[in-house]
């Protein structure tokens, strides 16, 4: 079977930090594998020390950066300790956090970030959780702020639409999904064709899974009027699933990100965790 050896979770200083470290620990107990937690903000949102502070703002601007740096790191050590994980370890950078994740991420098998809570804050941009599974060259597990910790990957959804990111997210969850009780492939709007899916919209993905032992079952999803992502929320509400796989669709576009719909509406509205891959 496939594995994951090295997890990456990128930590912050908001509330929900420790429920993501907790998704990764599960993850990581399933699999035996070791957690680096990175403790990264972005530079914008950092308190600032600039030369035109005062002397008394810097040190209330110092203050404020060691409390959030402390607190997390209180909230990191008492998750190990709740949960008994003690395969980890405690990183922290200066770096702008989509800079230094990305650079983290090249040495770990699984990034785990976490979906920005509007009501606690953290010192991380909206825009990492968009920006980091496009750049960063490895699957990303995005972790809602509602979401309470539970098993992830017993019943999988896999977002299937015959694209390059489609078949790396697949390929790159196959540790999960060979360990699946059952994964349930849709193709949601099928374009049948040469350059498309086929003839049968998720049956070639479908045999490519169950070769790798993968319990899987393959369907079709039509509805013109209402738009994809909602109808991916939508079936993974009725299917019942613990977790969603999906291509991150969207392209760098000088600074700035561009991304697909179907992405942002996961992004924005993910009731369940979303591993993505790009």
């Amino acid at each position: 079977m496939s594995t994951y050896k090295s997890l990456l979770v990128h930590y912050d200083a908001s509330k929900t930090a420790p429920q993501r470290l907790e998704t990764a620990i599960g993850v990581a107990n399933t699999f035996g594998a070791h957690i680096a937690c990175l403790y990264a903000l972005s530079a914008e949102l950092k308190p600032t020390y600039g030369y035109q502070a005062t002397e008394i703002m810097r040190d209330v601007q110092m203050r404020l950066g060691e409390e959030m740096r402390a607190a997390a790191r209180a909230s990191y050590d008492d998750c190990l300790r709740r949960t008994g994980f003690q395969q980890a370890e405690w990183r922290e950078t200066k770096m702008d956090a989509l800079e230094a994740t990305v650079q983290h991420a090249r040495y770990a098998d699984l990034v785990v970030i976490g979906q920005q809570d509007p009501d606690s804050p953290g010192g991380v941009h909206k825009s990492f959780e968009h920006n980091l599974p496009i750049m960063a060259g490895r699957p990303v597990l995005v972790v809602p702020y509602t979401f309470e910790r539970q098993p992830v990957g017993k019943r999988v959804l896999v977002a299937w639409n015959a694209s390059r990111e489609a078949a790396r997210a697949v390929t790159d969850s196959l540790p999960i999904l060979e360990r699946a009780s059952m994964v349930h492939v849709v193709a949601f709007r099928p374009e049948i064709g040469r350059e498309g899916h086929g003839d049968e919209p998720g049956a070639d993905i479908a045999h490519y899974l169950a070769r790798h032992g993968v319990k899987v079952q393959a369907s079709r999803q039509d509805a013109p009027d209402v738009d994809v992502g909602n109808q991916l929320l939508s079936r993974a509400a009725d299917l019942s699933v613990d977790l969603i796989v999906m291509g991150a669709w969207g392209h760098s576009r000088l600074s700035e990100m561009v991304l697909g719909g179907v992405t942002r509406t996961l992004l924005e509205s993910m009731t369940v965790p979303v591993l993505m891959a790009h």
